[in-house]
């Protein structure tokens, strides 16, 4: 079945004092998969996103703003069982021109599992499944310890944001693994690239990657080898904890990684005092690789901020930049109003012809994309300007 895209459109609109423009956007149709029929949702919506360039007043120095997606959230919770109740954290790759996102998903039964969507555009959502391509079983008892954790519903336990990397031709992805107050540790799985594209869900038996009677999260395993072994960074502060393997069958339920999770105040610092964790899977520039992070003013504490790490290429435990202020906040409605106010929390982020495409939850319910010039971001990184994404686009009806 063809379907045709209207023509594109170049829309120019004037403001004082700057000009902004926004910038040329494809209609674009949207596809939902109902078991073996395709199924038109929408026709002929546009994307649009915003540039505008600012300059801090109180500094003199300028400022880029991010652009943002004006139909936030690109993905809901369905009438579907599995995910009826909030879809969100989701990782994301690329590969052959198709954006692959995986994204946590909670239904009526309270557990947590894995859905699945693709874009070709990075914004539109072209093909979303009915069922979930990842759960994972554990038996749980009521009878066991009990732990204090708070993660975005899904009481009954399962599998939680994860984050994939592609690393010859094999996916790779660590999740968070709840037990329903029992544990929360660190899992790892993966699955052939042909089995993925096939849409044949053979994931690999997940092995605990951390220790029991801890809890653990924001994991991330760096997209390509360092030095020619694979690195899992497991923590940030007080310092950068990285462990290195030649082989990642290694780790075999039996060996675990041995993190520090304390997360201590860090007093010298003002809206990130108090880091949470990393975010996507590091991103590998010639300049070194950006990390992307969660993490809150310590008076503050029911407030997620994301900001950016620049790493040292060889020595990824060396910090050579940091920003100074958060590049993504939760102003917007659907980052407030869902299970848990307050909060953007990505696990996943692409790099496409030199934008960064940087996926997140938003308070814990909904699926959001934002984006930015890569060589924009690092170039002021660098130079210790101010990065922010705009909030100004609404979503349309």
């Amino acid at each position: 079945m063809k379907i045709k895209n209207t023509k594109n459109k170049i829309i120019k609109k004037k403001t004082a004092p700057k000009k902004v423009k926004l910038l040329k956007v494809k209609t674009a149709i949207k596809e939902k998969i109902v078991g073996k029929k395709t199924k038109k949702i929408g026709i002929g919506k546009k994307v649009k996103s915003l540039l505008e360039k600012s300059t801090l007043s109180s500094k003199k120095q300028s400022s880029l703003k991010l652009k943002k997606l004006i139909n936030n959230p690109i993905i809901e919770p369905s009438g579907y069982s599995w995910e009826s109740k909030a879809t969100f954290n989701p990782t994301a790759f690329e590969h052959d021109g198709t954006i692959h996102i995986v994204y946590r998903a909670i239904g009526e039964d309270e557990s947590s599992v894995l859905g699945y969507a693709y874009t070709n555009d990075g914004f539109n959502i072209h093909g979303r499944p009915t069922y979930h391509i990842y759960k994972r079983f554990f038996n749980y008892t009521e009878n066991g310890p009990k732990i204090d954790y708070l993660s975005g519903g899904g009481w009954s336990g399962g599998c939680e944001d994860p984050r994939i990397v592609l690393i010859d031709d094999i996916i790779y992805m660590i999740f968070t693994a709840f037990d329903g107050w029992g544990s929360v540790r660190l899992a790892l799985t993966s699955i052939k690239l042909s089995d993925f594209k096939n849409k044949k869900w053979n994931w690999k038996k997940a092995v605990f990657i951390s220790p029991p009677g801890e809890i653990n999260k924001n994991w991330v395993l760096f997209p390509e080898k360092i030095n020619g072994k694979f690195a899992i960074m497991h923590s940030f502060y007080p310092r950068i904890l990285i462990d290195y393997f030649d082989n990642l069958d290694e780790l075999d339920g039996k060996y675990f990684i041995k993190s520090n999770n304390t997360r201590p105040v860090d007093y010298t610092r003002d809206w990130d005092s108090w880091f949470r964790g990393v975010g996507p899977a590091p991103i590998k520039t010639e300049y070194g690789w950006l990390v992307l992070y969660h993490a809150m003013n310590y008076k503050n504490p029911d407030r997620y901020r994301m900001g950016a790490i620049l790493l040292d290429k060889n020595d990824p435990t060396k910090i050579l930049h940091r920003s100074k202020n958060p590049i993504l906040e939760p102003e917007e409605d659907y980052e407030n109003n869902g299970h848990k106010w307050g909060v953007v929390y990505s696990c996943g982020a692409v790099v496409r012809k030199e934008e960064l495409f940087v996926y997140y939850g938003g308070a814990d319910k909904f699926v959001c994309v934002a984006s930015i010039n890569l060589k924009k971001l690092i170039n002021d990184l660098m130079e210790d300007k101010e990065v922010k994404l705009t909030k100004k686009n609404k979503r349309k009806a």
